[in-house]
């Protein structure tokens, strides 16, 4: 079961016409009844699908970073990115969004960073569109205690999670110290939508970092893969989609990091 005050915490960064359900599972709801469904793709189905949850990191992680081919990054790579772009040492660092987070797995990470870091009063957040996924990571968190120099600590006391729609998140304007989106805006629907909403909720002088995919190799090959590709909801973005967003918003310390058919971006909102 999520934490009280984790919940409590969440819900204070949300817009005030925000509504919010605590579900049984844990899960903080704050869809909107009037935004109706979305049409998914075969990409976006395959994300909700329940049994996805329970193999997610030991089946599609992997068959992700194949795609990504031999010089593409490993998890321990993109956890060491992670930590150092986010800005997870720096003091401060309270709050950090996870968006797209599916079961979990990269939130608790941000939450164990953070209290290496000795962040005793941290908040992370991991918000998806996914009933199932956050349903299993709701679950995972609550088993997770961790023990260090100060004594065993739930790790669900600083994560909490949220059932809503990246692409008008929650949560108010520069609210959040950190934000991430790892392996996911390749998936998901208007995906420069939802980097936009990671823009407007990083307060400044925050820090984003996404990790998605990048075409390579020869332009009318990289251009024909990732026409193939859109009709099943993943989208292959050009090597200056993001930055150029991020230089256009005043972002400072902006760095892409491409890694075989992934790229690394990251950036400090001025």
């Amino acid at each position: 079961m999520a934490d009280a005050r984790a919940v409590d915490r969440t819900r204070s960064l949300l817009r005030p016409d925000t509504p919010s359900t605590l579900r049984a599972d844990g899960v903080l709801d704050v869809r909107r009844p009037e935004n109706g469904p979305t049409e998914l793709r075969a990409a976006q189905r395959l994300m909700r699908f329940g049994p996805l949850a329970t193999i997610y990191e030991r089946a599609w992680r992997p068959l992700f970073r194949l795609w990504m081919g031999v010089s593409g990054p490993t998890v321990d790579v993109e956890r060491t990115f992670a930590v150092r772009d986010l800005g997870l040492v720096d003091d401060g660092t309270r709050v950090v969004l996870d968006v797209a987070c599916g079961p979990g797995n990269f939130t608790r990470f941000l939450a164990e960073s953070l209290a290496d870091a000795g962040r005793r009063d941290a908040l992370v957040v991991g918000l998806d569109a996914s009933e199932p996924m956050l349903a299993r990571a709701a679950r995972d968190t609550a088993r997770t205690v961790r023990t260090d120099s100060t004594g065993s600590t739930d790790l669900a006391d600083h994560v909490a999670y949220v059932l809503g729609d990246a692409r008008e998140l929650p949560f108010e304007d520069g609210s959040v110290d950190a934000v991430c989106c790892y392996a996911a805006l390749y998936l998901v629907p208007e995906p420069m939508r939802v980097f936009a909403e990671l823009v407007r909720v990083l307060r400044p002088g925050g820090r984003l970092a996404v990790m998605t995919t990048v075409r390579r190799g020869p332009a009318v090959v990289a251009d024909a893969m990732a026409t193939a590709v859109r009709p099943s909801g993943l989208t292959v973005f050009g090597a200056d989609d993001f930055t150029d967003v991020l230089h256009r918003a005043g972002f400072e310390a902006v760095e892409q990091r491409i890694h075989g058919a992934a790229q690394f971006v990251t950036g400090r909102k001025r």
